[in-house]
Formats: structure tokens, sequence, C-alpha cells
């Protein structure tokens, strides 16, 4: 079976196709990180507008890649929840008119359980059930328990901001580029991870936060320089050398790495996992990944997804719509598909 997946959540324009849920035929992405570089962040308005200018040539150019036509598509899927409003409106109007257009049957997917499914197309081995896997990217840090295929239960989410959300803040800190993540790696190969110790936060069970150890960060930078806490943060990185800035990423990125490994394996010790899986835009985080081989690699499967398949995509959204509609999802029609910015994976 062949899905055309459509990704457009935030500010990747993607298309790719996907056969039985995990050979990929195609893999399209355009990104849009030089255009929001320049405003530190992404810009909701300005994605919005690039979707549109890319979103029919990149699908076009999946199709192709995978030297195929309309008739040898079987079904759609598409990114409708959760995400950036004008981002996902542009992605769910386009699959919903080719599916009309094609006769083709669509299949919204959440963006979370896409990540999940990267796993999926890894390799030749899969993740066998029951599972963990962490997810974390720039706007969820998550534990989700599943059982088989299509099950997702959350047993450990953030009580404020993602771990990929404190790496970029940390990084306008420290005056490094957006995005945050590869700049603090990059930053942090020089630097040292224990020059600086910080805290992690006391969580029940296996929920996370990061506001603290954001605060902990901004407040030894300060202290560094011996500035006063009023000091703003946007004056600090001109007061700071190259090695203040690499060895504070270092002693950021380790902290928070060692947090979420810390948690992910207290569930894996109380559920007992056949597998482990990373997912979202901060698995493709080099350390994380040498932690996680480290902690688990002895104790279950673990599984991690290509850095190319960690960041937004859309194989991963055909794979997911793929295993959804395996195990009982219905399509949806088009002509009632709604998005929704913000849901809970269910």
């Amino acid at each position: 079976m062949k899905i055309l997946g459509i990704e457009t959540s935030c500010d990747e324009t993607a298309a790719a196709v996907i056969e039985n849920g995990t050979q990929v035929l195609s893999n399209v992405v355009v990104s849009q990180v030089d255009i929001h570089k320049a405003y530190g962040g992404v810009v909701p308005e300005i994605a919005a507008r690039s979707h549109i200018e890319a979103i029919l040539p990149v699908i076009d150019q999946a199709l192709e890649n995978a030297d195929l036509n309309w008739d040898q598509i079987d079904a759609i899927a598409v990114t409708h929840t959760p995400g950036l409003l004008g981002s996902l409106l542009i992605g769910t109007l386009t699959a919903r008119t080719l599916a009309i257009l094609h006769n083709k049957p669509l299949y919204p997917t959440h963006h979370l359980k896409s990540h999940i499914y990267a796993n999926w197309l890894s390799g030749e081995n899969q993740p066998e059930f029951p599972l963990i896997a962490l997810v974390v990217s720039g706007g969820h840090t998550q534990l989700i328990y599943m059982k088989n295929h299509n099950h997702f239960e959350i047993i450990g989410t953030t009580h404020d901001d993602a771990v990929g959300e404190v790496f970029d803040k940390i990084a306008k800190i420290l005056g490094l580029p957006y995005p945050g993540g590869p700049s603090i790696t990059a930053a942090a190969s020089s630097g040292n991870p224990y020059k600086h110790p910080l805290p992690h936060p006391k969580m029940p069970d296996f929920d996370f936060s990061f506001s603290g150890l954001k605060t902990a960060v901004l407040r030894a930078v300060q202290k560094e320089l011996n500035l006063p806490i009023s000091t703003p943060s946007y004056e600090l990185a001109a007061k700071l050398t190259d090695q203040q800035i690499a060895d504070f990423a270092a002693s950021f990125q380790n902290t928070a790495i060692d947090i979420l490994i810390e948690k992910l394996n207290k569930a894996v010790e109380k559920y007992q996992p056949a597998s482990v899986l990373l997912a979202g835009g901060v698995a493709a985080n080099s350390l994380l990944r040498e932690k996680a081989t480290q902690k688990f690699t002895d104790k279950t499967q673990l599984f991690l997804p290509e850095p190319k398949l960690s960041t937004d995509n859309a194989a991963m959204v055909a794979s997911a719509s793929y295993f959804a509609l395996h195990t009982g999802a219905r399509p949806t029609d088009p002509y009632e598909l709604d998005i929704s910015p913000r849901s809970q994976i269910i």
C-alpha cells in the first residue's frame, strides 16, 4: 500500500510516499530555517505564506522521486494537529483538495504519533510492544507508553517549557543562532560539561520541568560576569568569551540530557518495555543518542530514528497513518476535516 504523506505543522513543507508503512519511496522537505533565522524563531504568518509557495512543488517532487502517478497512490495522510494554525491550514486544505480531486481516502494524523512512527522507517528491525517513547521537540516533552499500534498513554509530560524550547532560549542568552539545538551542540563541543553545576528539578513520577533549569543558566551567566540579576538577558552574550559560551552550552546540554535519561530510565524500570524509542527533533541530539545507547542497550531494544527523520518530515506522517488504518482507523470526509492547533495524543 502506497500512502502520500503531507506535513506542514510548523516551518517545514514536506511530502513523502511510503509503502506498507516502512519503505521510504520518496521524502522531500523544504525547510524555512534560513527565513526565520533572522527573527530568532518561527514567525507564523511568514511560515504559512512560505507553505503556500512550496506545497504543490514539494508534492510533485515526492511523486516524481517515487516514480509514481496519482493512480498508484492508495491514500493521503496529512498532519492536522497540533501545530501553527496557518501552517496546518495550508497542509490540510491541500490534502483535502487532492483527496477530492483524485478520489483518495484521507487520513488526518497527529504530529506526535508521526514522530514516534519515524522509528518504523529506520531499518529492517521494528519496535516490539509494549514500548516507551520519549518524545522531545520544540513544543513537547512527553513519555508515552504503547501496548500496541494506535494505543498511546501519556505517562509523563512537562509542566512548563519543552526541552527543545529551552535549547532555543538558552541559545539566545548565549548569543547563538536559531535554531538553538544544533547551535548549542556545536558550541558545547569545545566546552566543559561539568564547569557549571546546574540543578535537576524534583518532579513527581515521570513528569518534567525545564523552566527552573533555564533560570539557573541565566543566573549562572550573570554570576560569572559579576552582574546583578536585574541585567537583561539580551545584554549578556556580548560580554562572554567564546570559551565561556562553550562551557555554558556544554553544562546546560549535559544537564538537560541527563534529566531526560533519568526520567526515561525510571519509566523503563517500572514498565519493563520490550522497546524504547526516541522521537522528535531533539532525538537528533548526538549527546542524547550517545547517553541513551549507553544506558538502555543492555536493558531493552533501543530505537533511534535517523537524524533526518527526527525533525519534521512527511515520511513519518504516512507511516503513522498506515499503521493506524491497519488497526481500524477510518478515513475522514475531506469536506469535514478540521484542524486543531493544540490537542493531546490519543
